[in-house]
């Protein structure tokens, strides 16, 4: 399974790709996209987000992506350009047919740590290691969004071929059926 890992931000958006075949992690690819280096007005930054993540998606060509859930911000004026960075994050992927799944920060940092309240150099030390990296990102956006893919492969156990509808659920598994509605 390949995965997208998003760490959305309005000025910094971290992103980093996957592969995860029988619980084995490869690196395929990660960076960041610099909106408010290229723009200092948030519709054109979500305009160049959305325009990179949807690159990335073009080239890695992702069966996933995971984001970070939003958090609980002091600022509500940060929260709200957060949230609407998410949502183009999140509109990148649904309109490439690219299911999305989301979790928290201290999920994450449990699923790559062992530990939910992990600093991000400890985040960043593991991912590093786990997927043999061997320079420092000059951004701990990048390893933040491949901590996201990691967590959502050691968190799904689900096989690879999933059912695209009900009836074909029902096929591939027909030892859940408790009772047929007639």
């Amino acid at each position: 399974m390949r995965i997208l890992g998003i760490d959305p931000g309005s000025i910094v958006c971290g992103y980093g790709v996957i592969e995860s075949i029988n619980k084995k992690l490869t690196l395929i690819e990660y960076g960041v996209v610099e909106a408010k280096k290229l723009h200092h007005e948030l519709p054109r930054r979500l305009e160049t987000i959305f325009e990179r993540l949807s690159s990335v998606i073009d080239r890695a060509l992702p069966d996933v992506a995971a984001l970070e859930a939003i958090f609980f911000a002091k600022n509500a004026q940060s929260l709200a350009k957060l949230a609407h960075a998410r949502g183009v994050a999140m509109l990148s992927a649904t309109l490439k047919q690219v299911p999305v799944s989301e979790y928290s920060a201290k999920e994450v940092k449990r699923s790559v740590t062992g530990n939910g309240n992990a600093s991000k150099e400890q985040v960043q030390y593991m991912v590093r290691t786990m997927l043999n990296i061997e320079e420092t990102p000059d951004f701990f956006d990048a390893t933040d969004a491949l901590a996201v893919a990691i967590c959502h492969a050691l968190k799904s156990d689900i096989p690879h071929a999933k059912a695209k509808s009900w009836k074909q659920f029902i096929e591939q598994n027909p030892q859940k059926v408790v009772k047929k509605i007639k």
